[in-house]
């Protein structure tokens, strides 16, 4: 497997934990029992799924970055990473919250950010 490959691979479960630590606990509010916690249980509960978040991120960046070997400098690396959060953030608000809609102006600006990624690797 390609380090570029498991760079990716990895970002793209690191933000899938993130998205679900971030966001998750807004659905999990429609299971009676959550209902009941407190917001420090809920920042607890974030926490610990956030903690896979770094078991994979931390990886991520160690091996896609040039200075180690790496094929990606560090702002292609924030820029990837900020792109696959876009994504898995779409694909879960799609999934997880049926009445949000994606709009014509999100398309755009989903749009400009690509173009933000092919500048930012154009050589």
């Amino acid at each position: 497997m390609t380090k570029q490959i498991l760079t990716i691979g990895l970002l793209i479960l690191s933000n899938t934990f993130m998205t679900l630590a971030w966001y998750g606990h807004l659905k999990f509010a429609d299971w009676k029992w959550f209902n009941k916690l407190g917001l420090v249980s809920i920042v607890l509960i974030s926490w610990g799924i956030a903690l896979f978040e770094y078991f994979f991120q931390v990886p991520a960046n160690k091996i896609g970055f040039k200075g180690n070997g790496g094929p990606f400098s560090l702002v292609e690396l924030k820029v990837l990473q900020e792109v696959i959060t876009l994504l898995v953030f779409t694909v879960f608000t799609m999934i997880a919250f049926k009445e949000e809609t994606i709009k014509t102006n999100h398309l755009i600006g989903f749009i400009f950010l690509i173009l933000a990624v092919y500048f930012i690797f154009k050589k």
